[in-house]
């Protein structure tokens, strides 16, 4: 729904053709994520699973710090010391650690959860700290979450149950079409808590306040979505209502917890601290737990049970003995029961809940039910993952941007089946603007650089703030004015220069496992020149951690990160692919198209999704580096390339040649 029509203008999917379609899919998807991690029989090549980028060898352990609410923090390096080899590891991934030679299905030394990655290094959080081997060399190796897709079948299974009972009852009916969406005779007028809200914001909230069972908020990039969600939230807090709020990923929830904790709102983030950013954690359900009566009466119980054990050790006596441990079984039983009654206070006060969507299966939520359901980023969540979260709430909120990157999908055979098509889209394409409302002033970009973008695929109705909308590189405190600087759109063309793309080394695994090929062409001579223009930025006083080099492919972002460790001068650069930016902003960015070919090839570069966030995650300044000859050969990267001639500034490779 590119801007919204209004009325219903697609066949609506019945809930028993959506149960039979994704059930089969889901389990391709688990397969391709079994098959593409280490352990699974396919994978018996330790260097090729370091290619395919599930395990990553040859490290050792250079810090361990101990924290984050009882776990233990390992910090891990190449014994090389340099960049670590490509990799398909994200925060957030179950890891499991072993010594470095090891075989395949040995057991590990522990399995923890990834904190924080580097260039060259990545923390581990564990919850037992090995006890010997962390002295010889290590390898790291991802392993398939399994629990995501029980979880994913659970809920699918809960649907066919029969909608009859549950707290979504009402709602699968307006859903799956069967019954229309209905709002309140007029929008609800309220008191802002947020005093800078535009009137956009204003509209979509009041509008989400009168919907009965769905509404969509539809925020293009840096219209302030976030901030109209956390306004919905306390207002709907204000009416009394009990919330769960939702997002695909870890970072997406905490941006909401950290937002809504300056103002009075008793909320809970449920997950695994090693998953939440360091800021929210005192929001941590187990930071709150600590807190409650039940759980100092639980510590209590816990003490006098480690002074029963030592009696125990010392006594002879069968009769006390006997007698000792049936005490301590009957105080165990109450400190699991005094540990669930903290649990139970804690979620039974919150107003808000916060989780990722499979953590609303939590065992924690089992018995409770919600007013709201609130989903943030729900155009990059599967939809069945957001059924996880529905199924416990009678109303419901998807904020989100269909014409962003949809959900990151490893079967490519269930993604052409249809398992990408999100919830957020279907019902756009069902009800459009019966139940949307879009966000039209952003707070991000320049005014040239968001105007390709608005014009392209929000039918021109983004504006740019006052605030935002002629601000420039050059009025950055110590940076000074050069050519480099000043302009707001920079094209630089490397036709003509025999800097072609190639395949890396990966593409060999690739092809085995019948997967796209893409993610491994690079371009060698553009990735120069995108450090080029980087480096002219920091020597105009540009700050390098505001600068970011993207990229489609993954093999591209190997390679700068490689080129980019030998400048001292860029350390703080950020080189990330497309699909690893969004939801994240630069004052300048570079894009490295890579493609560059007599075919005029351009793969999955004429996704109109991918563009549109490269772009936007550029504040004051955004550079392309192609090949105008290959990618004009796509009308859409054409109609790109047209533009930024038109608007900005045109550079030749040849300019650079000397840097």
């Amino acid at each position: 729904m590119e801007g919204g029509k209004s009325k219903k203008k697609s066949t609506a999917v019945s809930l028993q053709q959506f149960i039979s379609v994704v059930s089969p899919l889901i389990d391709m998807e688990k397969e391709a994520e079994i098959t593409a991690s280490i352990s699974s029989g396919s994978s018996r090549n330790l260097d090729a699973a370091q290619k395919r980028g599930s395990v990553i060898l040859n490290l050792k352990c250079v810090d361990a710090q101990t924290g984050l609410m009882g776990k233990t923090l390992l910090e891990f390096q190449s014994n090389k010391g340099d960049v670590l080899p490509a990799h398909k590891f994200g925060t957030h991934d179950v890891v499991v650690l072993k010594p470095n030679k090891a075989d395949i299905g040995s057991p590990s030394l522990g399995q923890g959860v990834v904190y924080r990655l580097k260039d060259s290094s990545i923390t581990v959080a564990f919850d037992d700290v090995p006890e010997e081997g962390l002295n010889s060399p290590l390898r790291l190796e991802k392993v398939a979450n399994e629990v995501t897709y029980r979880r994913m079948k659970d809920a699918l299974r809960q649907l066919s149950q029969g909608v009859q009972k549950g707290p979504a009852s009402d709602l699968i009916p307006v859903l799956f079409g069967e019954r229309l969406p209905s709002f309140a005779k007029k929008d609800t007028a309220f008191t802002p808590f947020n005093s800078s809200l535009d009137h956009s914001q204003k509209d979509a909230i009041s509008k989400a306040l009168s919907s009965k069972d769905v509404f969509l908020l539809h925020g293009p990039p840096g219209t302030g979505k976030t901030t109209t969600v956390v306004e919905i939230i306390l207002q709907e807090v204000k009416r009394g209502s009990k919330i769960l709020a939702c997002a695909a990923s870890n970072i997406a929830v905490d941006n909401i917890v950290e937002k809504l904790s300056s103002h009075r709102v008793k909320l809970v983030r449920l997950g695994h601290p090693a998953r939440l950013l360091p800021q929210v954690l005192d929001s941590a359900l187990d930071a709150q737990v600590l807190k409650g009566d039940n759980s100092a009466l639980a510590n209590d119980i816990r003490k006098e049970m480690k002074a029963l054990n030592g009696k125990l050790l010392k006594t002879k006596d069968k009769n006390t003995r006997r007698d000792i441990r049936k005490e301590l079984k009957a105080l165990s039983k109450e400190e699991h029961k005094r540990q669930q009654l903290a649990v139970t206070d804690v979620i039974k006060n919150a107003d808000v809940i916060l989780t990722t969507l499979t953590g609303a299966f939590s065992h924690q939520l089992e018995n409770t039910s919600f007013d709201l359901v609130v989903i943030d980023e729900a155009a990059q969540a599967l939809e069945i993952a957001c059924w996880i979260a529905l199924l416990k709430g009678s109303r419901c909120i998807l904020a989100g941007d269909h014409l962003q990157l949809p959900p990151t999908i490893q079967s490519v055979e269930a993604e052409k089946k249809g398992l990408g098509r999100t919830l957020f889209e279907r019902l756009a394409d069902l009800y459009g603007d019966e139940i949307t409302s879009m966000l039209t002033v952003q707070y991000r970009m320049h005014e040239q650089i968001m105007e390709w973008s608005s014009k392209e695929l929000y039918q021109s109705k983004i504006k740019a703030h006052p605030s935002v909308a002629v601000h420039m590189l050059c009025e950055l405190e110590d940076v000074k004015s050069s050519s480099s600087t000043e302009s707001t759109l920079i094209l630089i063309d490397i036709a003509g220069y025999s800097f072609h793309e190639f395949l890396s080394a990966r593409v060999l695994c690739d092809m085995e496992e019948k997967k796209d090929d893409e993610d491994s062409t690079m371009n060698e001579g553009e990735a120069e020149v995108a450090l080029a223009h980087a480096k002219r930025l920091v020597l105009s006083g540009v700050s390098a951690s505001d600068i970011g080099i993207i990229t489609p492919y993954a093999a591209q972002v190997q390679l700068l990160k490689m080129m980019k460790s030998k400048e001292d001068k860029l350390k703080d650069l950020e080189i990330s692919t497309v699909d690893g930016f969004q939801g994240r902003e630069k004052e300048a960015i570079i894009i490295s198209m890579v493609r560059s070919n007599p075919k005029k090839e351009v793969g999955f570069l004429s996704d109109h999704r991918r563009m549109n966030v490269a772009v936007t995650r550029a504040r004051r300044q955004c550079c392309l580096v192609c090949d105008t000859e290959t990618v004009s050969g796509d009308k859409f990267l054409k109609r790109l390339i047209e533009y930024f001639e038109e608007h900005g500034e045109y550079l030749s490779a040849s300019e650079y040649q000397d840097e």
